[in-house]
């Protein structure tokens, strides 16, 4: 008898411990990580930039507002948020809540699918499967049918009412202690709603720094960025892999990026050029899979410093 079913049963236990484990604590170890970034011109003073992603709120989710609250004690020059902010219809208040401390910083936002549409259930097996056919999101899939619509006409407000910039497929300047930031900002490639040529060009050369901002970093959108010459892109939507394997990483990205670059600090070249991609892994997660394991939720302190 044992010989029969220890095995199985093992193998039970360690895959109900492992679950324990990946929804009962590493989905709520929040943690803070810090990159440097070469890119700013020489001479420049440092910059630090605070990015926030993927925040999925759902109502009742204390523990992670009291520690996005808790970030303004970094005292950033400004603050990106990367989109996906919802995971419930009704977690607006909560969102706004939550970065109510950071909104008194200078910041802007590009809105993910997750703002505009509420989450669905869903087969896990299905990120493998779309990322072997290459079809992710409404990327050569049928449009999205029979989906809950969120009040992120509400969130937007509230983004704006506390003077954040709204980059949704156009430009916008913050102004930092007498430095100009130009930023460049699209819509949500995932669903097909970033419109490139709408903002395409390249940094105006009358700031002193530009970079892009993107909820998903699918390789049309940072192709674009890089070939016109922005020197920085910041990006979330990967989660990075949510899932992974520890001493191996992440098996899907949920778009076309590969899994090398899934999350962190990496670089990406298109037509000669070269830019800085950052990938936030974010710090949360889809509220019918409340998972991670191998890969914490995080925000990140970039510092940009002058290039070497």
């Amino acid at each position: 008898m044992r010989a029969r079913y220890g095995v199985p049963l093992g193998i039970m236990a360690a895959g109900a411990a492992g679950l324990a484990y990946a929804a009962g604590f590493e989905a709520r170890s929040f943690r803070l990580r810090r990159v440097t970034v070469p890119v700013l011109p020489p001479g420049m003073r440092p910059l630090r930039v605070l990015q926030v992603s993927d925040i999925h709120m759902v109502g009742g989710q204390r523990k992670k507002r009291r520690w996005l609250q808790s970030l303004a004690g970094l005292r950033p020059d400004f603050v990106i948020n990367t989109g996906d902010n919802l995971s419930d219809s009704e977690g607006v208040p909560e969102v706004l809540d939550a970065l109510g401390p950071l909104m008194e910083f200078p910041g802007a936002y590009v809105f993910g699918s997750n703002d505009y549409y509420g989450p669905k259930l869903r087969n896990p097996a299905r990120y493998l499967l779309e990322k072997t056919s290459g079809r992710h999101g409404l990327n050569g899939n049928p449009p999205a049918v029979g989906v809950v619509h969120n009040p992120w006409e509400d969130l937007r407000d509230g983004f704006d009412a506390a003077g954040w910039l709204n980059l949704t497929n156009t430009r916008g300047v913050l102004k930092v202690e007498g430095v100009s930031i130009e930023l460049t900002g699209l819509d949500d490639p995932h669903i097909k709603r970033d419109r490139y040529a709408r903002v395409a060009g390249g940094p105006t050369g009358t700031y002193d720094f530009s970079m892009g901002v993107v909820h998903a970093p699918y390789l049309r959108v940072l192709d674009s960025f890089t070939a016109d010459d922005y020197p920085l892109v910041l990006a979330g939507h990967t989660h990075g892999g949510q899932l992974c394997i520890p001493f191996y990483g992440a098996l899907v990205t949920n778009c076309d990026l590969d899994t090398d670059r899934v999350k962190g600090l990496s670089t990406h070249t298109a037509e000669g050029r070269t830019s800085y991609l950052h990938v936030s892994a974010g710090c949360g997660t889809n509220r019918y899979t409340p998972v991670r394991f191998a890969c914490p939720p995080e925000a990140t302190l970039l510092t940009l410093v002058g290039q070497e």
